[in-house]
């Protein structure tokens, strides 16, 4: 019998099931969302007539557009501002936790997790960011996860999805 990998125990820690496709419907711990990614997942929400499933599983931060000169609102750049007034009214709507600007715990989204904790050695991640799997380091599985996948944990707190595959490296 072979040793199994962190990812393996992982995986089938977070397994609720095999399905039809063959994918696999794994559960996700915790789910980050910013300003940038959020927006359309949250429309589709509402147009489908659905809640946040696990609302104490998500946390939200403004991070992609915050000025670096000034973060008094509202923004000078209007399109920030728009994406920020959607992500705290969202978050508002659907009972999210903020780490808003002036909340003392606002930050990078990739960054906050091990800052302030939430990140946690076997744990699923999932966020709208190619930098999720910095996670990783921590020990957990984490995933760089696109828009539909974001409306997907926020209506299931899971993601339908292939194993990924392993590559050895060797130093």
């Amino acid at each position: 019998m072979m040793a199994e990998t962190l990812l393996d125990k992982i995986w089938r820690a977070h397994t609720v099931r095999t399905l039809p496709s063959g994918q696999t419907q794994l559960f996700i711990g915790l789910h980050l969302v910013h300003e940038v990614t959020s927006p359309q997942a949250f429309q589709m929400l509402r147009e489908a007539g659905l809640k946040v499933r696990c609302p104490d599983r998500t946390v939200a931060t403004i991070d992609h557009i915050v000025p670096t000169a000034s973060q008094l609102r509202p923004f000078g750049d209007a399109l920030a501002e728009e994406m920020t007034v959607h992500l705290v009214r969202n978050c508002k709507e659907f009972g999210i936790r903020l780490f808003d600007l002036d909340s003392g715990r606002q930050g990078i989204v990739h960054v906050i997790g091990p800052e302030l904790g939430l990140t946690q050695p076997g744990m699923t991640i999932a966020c709208g960011d190619s930098h999720t799997s910095t996670h990783g380091a921590l020990g957990a599985l984490a995933l760089g996860v696109g828009t539909s996948q974001v409306r997907d944990v926020l209506a299931t707190q899971c993601l339908a999805m292939a194993k990924p595959r392993l590559r050895q490296i060797r130093v």
